[in-house]
């Protein structure tokens, strides 16, 4: 044998050696120290810190089950794989500590367990969707329960997967839906993990709505915080200790002092979600005249919420893009011919803020919503979370609001006002409306602690309160943001639970919303035109460069070892 073959050899098993060496030893490394990189522009495979943090401290197992397993269209099948991504990588931060399943409800044998189990997930807030994809076949429809079940300990939380958005493409509904993968599911596993849950108050005592009307919003609450309502009566601790304030449209006048309290409670920290409706009128007062008068609401509160940065204009917005009623349009014999007609007086609005209260939430239904203005005021940052359509108009009160607008047909020349301001979010440093107002015994008094500047925190400000009540049917609550007569979901729930959520966070979890992934879509009429040369191409083209690469390394072999 010669020495030139030997020294092949050696060198062949020299390369094994080390070839073996650094697999053991980047697995021994890897033991101790695990790192993943993410290559993608968008770092779309990049956990957050506070994801990580969250299911690093798991101190028990915490199961999710997602219904997401089926015969899906390639679109849904990107949403479960997405998902069961998302959990594989949580799981490793998780040290052990998170399990899933995916699972499919229509699987059950029989109908009556189906029935069963779709009953148990819409009980649990996970609403079923039905999609309608167009292929070369025609139209085709999907039936699916797109969410999960959080299950820890004694406690379940069900999270809606996808989000769905009045106007928007199937593909950019899911793209969003995605991005928001990392924040629903990692936002269940802090609400049900969490032993302390966070106090918010539902303010009583100024004919705020009632239990009645607040059912479906203080019922999913409920599952993530402690909920009570709380009067004031014009007592000085009755706020302490609650997270969140919610006023929930009062038609009552505050008193000075419940005024202190809640000024107090603000200057110490807490959080308020101010729904005001600065214009009293009600469909109710509409049976049988079809008309009413829309007069401006005094509650007494409009010094306080000018101090803080936002003044609520007695008026109400007309906008094309609204909600509909049922109108009487004629008589066929003696029964009523009705129609469903858009009411200007309910505008929906569709938030396209970047700010994670509001980030891909889907259109908001209101009634009578009236204007803001926001007023400039030092350490108050503002950001506007909602607002009208680009063809709306203004009524200053009085108003006189009538069925009779709908017998003509709109011109949107008439509309001319665009984007106006019906939600904002105030933070920072707020200062007193009492600073220079009270007497020097208040302002000296220790156990009263009167603040004139507070600490940094948050409240936001919509100008209707209709937006937090759901309806009544047959005498039974529906889920809020439900419209009866278009049987449309609307995103009214999710931007209450979104606005307590950033309240209360202290994780840093909110921020997760913002992240966004680049939705990279191929142009159909282009795949249409070219199908043949597309399919050939992505099949022939990968086949000739292995061929290509092998005929290369015959040659570059047989030189070498001809040599």
């Amino acid at each position: 044998m010669s020495k030139k073959s030997n020294s092949r050899k050696f060198q062949a098993l020299l390369r094994l050696v080390l070839l073996v060496g650094v697999i053991v030893f980047s697995n021994l490394i890897s033991s101790f120290w695990f790192t993943r990189f993410d290559l993608t522009s968008d770092k779309r495979f990049t956990l957050s810190e506070a994801s990580k943090k969250l299911v690093g401290n798991l101190k028990d197992i915490v199961y999710v089950k997602v219904y997401l397993q089926g015969d899906f269209s390639p679109a849904f099948s990107r949403l479960s794989n997405s998902t069961r991504e998302l959990l594989d990588e949580l799981r490793t931060y998780s040290k052990g500590n998170l399990e899933y399943e995916f699972i499919d409800p229509s699987a059950a044998p029989n109908e009556e367990d189906r029935k069963k189990l779709y009953a148990q997930l819409y009980q649990k807030g996970i609403q079923p969707t039905t999609i309608e994809e167009r292929d070369n076949e025609g139209m085709t429809r999907k039936y699916i329960f797109p969410g999960a079940v959080i299950n820890f300990s004694n406690e379940e939380i069900g999270v809606q997967l996808l989000k769905n958005q009045l106007g928007t493409p199937p593909e950019m509904m899911l793209n969003n839906s995605i991005q928001n993968l990392e924040y629903e599911i990692c936002n269940g596993i802090k609400k049900v993990t969490n032993p302390l849950k966070p106090k918010v108050a539902f303010l009583s005592g100024n004919a705020e709505l009632n239990d009645t009307a607040l059912f479906d919003i203080t019922t999913t609450l409920k599952s993530s915080y402690q909920v009570e309502r709380v009067t004031i009566n014009e007592t000085l601790n009755s706020l302490k200790g609650f997270k969140a304030l919610v006023i929930a449209k009062p038609d009552s006048a505050f008193s000075e002092k419940d005024k202190f309290i809640i000024d107090q409670y603000i200057m110490d920290g807490g959080k308020v979600l101010w729904m005001i409706d600065p214009i009293q009128a009600c469909m109710d007062s509409m049976n049988g005249k079809g008309e009413t008068i829309g007069l401006a609401r005094d509650l007494k509160i409009e010094d306080m919420l000018f101090r803080y940065g936002v003044r609520l204009n007695y008026d109400l917005v007309q906008d094309l893009v609204s909600g509909v009623i049922p109108v009487v349009t004629g008589y066929v014999g003696n029964q009523p011919k009705t129609e469903l007609m858009p009411w200007y007086y309910f505008p929906i609005m569709t938030p396209y803020a970047n700010h994670p209260i509001v980030r891909n939430l889907n259109s908001i239904k209101s009634e009578f919503v009236s204007t803001i203005d926001t007023i400039s005021v030092e350490g108050v940052r503002k950001t506007v979370l909602l607002s009208t359509s680009k063809y709306g108009r203004v009524q200053p009160a009085p108003v006189r609001i009538s069925l009779g607008i709908m017998q003509f047909k709109p011109n949107p020349a008439m509309f001319p006002n665009s984007n106006m301001t019906t939600a904002v979010l105030l933070e920072g440093n707020f200062t007193s409306v009492f600073k220079n107002r009270i007497p020097p015994e208040i302002a000296n008094n220790k156990d009263i602690g009167f603040a004139e500047l507070s600490k940094p925190t948050q409240m936001v400000v919509v100008s209707d309160g209709d937006i937090i009540k759901n309806e009544i049917q047959k005498g039974n609550p529906v889920a809020l943001g439900y419209d009866k007569y278009t049987k449309t979901v609307y995103g009214n729930k999710a931007f209450v639970e979104n606005i307590i959520d950033y309240f209360c966070d202290e994780s840093g979890l909110m921020a997760v919303r913002k992240k966004e992934y680049k939705l990279r879509l191929l142009d159909p009429t282009i795949i249409e035109k070219k199908k043949n040369q597309i399919q050939i191409v992505n099949t022939g083209l990968p086949v000739l460069l292995i061929l290509l690469l092998g005929f290369v390394k015959h040659v570059a072999r047989k030189r070498k070892y001809i040599s």
